[in-house]
């Protein structure tokens, strides 16, 4: 549940560049991550005595590079992928996240081996080229200069974030002291102090004039992005992030996809393509699939537990 729910917010950030696509993708993440910094701090007034017993300075530098490559290059990357080749294909390549961070993750220890997950990466990948299918068959948001920018971007946020699950997840696994709330609160801090030296940096590559309403158009998007996906769905990740083996958190990811699709065609005022509507299918027997081989995972190693006791017992 906490994995649906952060993607369900989280997929929101890929409409929200369609919203302000007169601005550069700089603004936009400078202004996300502002707003998260401000409402992080905000929130953590209360339980800043909490945060300085249980955060060291390793544990900070540790938040600075999450929060640098999994918020705001991710994002940036993100942004630009939307706005060089749209929803539909960098929804394709986001997609493939959950088969990355799952085979990375079938290399921890005591983890399902990927011989189990073998149906589940199927469908997952299946699902992610069904829901970029209508896109590459007939792209239609630029010239093919825009389309390859455009991918290569993606690519980049799929590098970055995939890197960011993994790391994100060990250490809060590493540090049981830190609750996810404080970790979440900490992060934004750090995103928003780090965000504002890509200000000047936005400024000097976008100098189209705005209007007022347009400066005000984009502070609000930023600061709904802000609230609903950098801290509530940041939240409900990490919380899940703690819950569940590394293997299984890999296939949470796809419900941003999932939503990303569902907000975007609900943004276009269609309906879903065969290739879309498959899509979903697909995806959600992914999931299923990968919870019931984590599911026969437990059971065995219960009754493997179970059986050592008993001849155990019988032994004495």
């Amino acid at each position: 549940m906490y994995g649906a729910g952060a993607g369900a917010l989280w997929g929101f950030v890929f409409l929200a560049p369609e919203l302000v696509r007169d601005f550069n993708p700089l603004f936009l993440t400078v202004g996300r991550y502002l707003g998260f910094g401000l409402i992080a701090a905000v929130l953590a007034i209360r339980r800043w005595h909490r945060v300085q017993a249980t955060f060291r300075k390793r544990d900070i530098v540790v938040v600075a590079q999450l929060s640098f490559v999994g918020n705001i290059l991710y994002y940036v990357f993100l942004a630009s992928a939307v706005k060089f080749a749209g929803i539909a294909m960098t929804s394709l390549v986001i997609g493939f996240l959950p088969v990355a961070v799952t085979i990375i993750g079938s290399r921890e220890k005591h983890a399902v081996p990927l011989s189990r997950l073998k149906l589940s990466l199927g469908l997952c990948a299946g699902g992610a080229i069904c829901i970029g299918w209508q896109a590459v068959s007939t792209p239609s948001v630029g010239d093919v200069g825009r389309t390859i920018t455009g991918l290569l971007c993606a690519l980049g946020a799929l590098v970055s974030w995939t890197w960011f699950a993994v790391a994100n997840s060990r250490w809060l696994v590493k540090l049981p002291q830190v609750s996810t709330h404080d970790w979440n609160l900490v992060t934004g801090m750090v995103t928003g102090l780090l965000s504002i030296a890509l200000l000047p940096v936005a400024f000097v590559v976008d100098h189209a004039p705005h209007s007022l309403p347009a400066w005000a158009r984009l502070v609000a998007v930023a600061m709904a992005v802000a609230l609903f996906a950098s801290i509530l769905g940041n939240a409900c990740w990490n919380r899940m992030s703690r819950l569940l083996p590394l293997t299984l958190v890999g296939q949470m990811i796809l419900f941003e996809t999932l939503f990303a699709l569902i907000y975007g065609l609900t943004w276009e005022s269609r309906l879903p393509l065969w290739s879309e509507s498959a899509a979903f299918v697909l995806v959600a027997g992914s999931v299923v699939t990968c919870l019931a081989a984590h599911r026969r995972a437990a059971y065995s190693a219960t009754d493997s537990t179970k059986s050592r006791k008993d001849r155990a017992l019988a032994g004495r």
